[in-house]
């Protein structure tokens, strides 16, 4: 499975193989052997499919066989510290730089390193009778993939403390009114909300769009002299594509903007 040729899958096939990814990912060295080469060309093809199907879903959710000790399989703590950071960097950090939105459509409950990956994305969609928990105190874990990062950005640091400390359920209409998504909708109608979105982010200024996301990810930390150049910067590379040209022209003719990419 970590061998699996990316290139060749369709939208759905991509899906069905993000479902079935945790049945068989139960030790480190196949995480470990996906994390250092499929990673990379499953990322490139959610942004190839994206840009051809106006919009694709993948979700990820990796589990590692953890002994009581801390070790992992004959690996030593130091060996495993090691592996959980490249793995966490090659998902959870690799989705959370992407240069294209991302979008996560939550049927159900989103825990502990799956609620990270939901919060890792851009945007959220959830169903009404969907639950977010961070869970992890729930089993004496600290937690991973970048959650209390995601979360304080988020929410900020007192709210993501409680929500980590006690590990409580987290309503749809609760994370909505906290910030932590930003649609509910009834559970038949999530995919329908979520490909709307989709498509429109799909149909709409990528390069725009890549420029936007590297802003607010600097934004996060950066400085604000740092953020007002590198927004200069990016602003005035925009103001060069096609796509600007088209869409100042459609404003003027009171016509849809059509963006290719350029």
């Amino acid at each position: 499975m970590a061998n699996t040729n990316f290139a060749a899958l369709t939208s759905n096939q991509l899906q069905m193989w993000s479902r079935d990814f945790w049945r068989v990912a139960r030790n480190m060295s196949f995480i470990n052997q996906f994390a250092g080469t499929g990673s990379n060309a499953m990322v490139q093809r959610i942004t190839e499919l994206t840009a051809t199907e106006k919009g694709t879903k993948a979700t990820l959710t990796l589990l590692a066989d953890m002994k009581e000790d801390g070790t992992v399989g004959d690996n030593t703590i130091d060996a495993a510290i090691h592996r959980q950071r490249v793995h966490q960097r090659a998902t959870a950090g690799k989705l959370f730089k992407m240069p294209k939105p991302t979008i996560a459509a939550l049927p159900g409950a989103a825990a502990g390193a799956g609620l990270s990956y939901a919060l890792a994305c851009d945007l959220r969609v959830m169903a009404s009778n969907a639950i977010m928990t961070t869970a992890f105190a729930k089993v004496g874990f600290s937690g991973d993939y970048g959650g209390t990062y995601f979360m304080t950005q988020l929410i900020g640091s007192a709210k993501a403390r409680e929500l980590y400390f006690l590990s409580d359920r987290v309503t749809a209409e609760e994370a909505l009114d906290l910030g932590l998504t930003n649609w509910v909708c009834d559970p038949e109608n999530l995919m329908d909300k979520t490909m709307e979105i989709a498509n429109k982010l799909a149909n709409g200024p990528s390069v725009a769009y890549r420029y936007m996301k590297e802003n607010l990810n600097r934004a996060m930390n950066g400085e604000v002299d740092d953020c007002l150049d590198l927004e200069a910067t990016h602003h005035i590379h925009c103001g060069q594509t096609e796509d600007h040209r088209n869409a100042t022209k459609a404003f003027v003719e009171k016509k849809e903007p059509v963006f290719k990419g350029k």
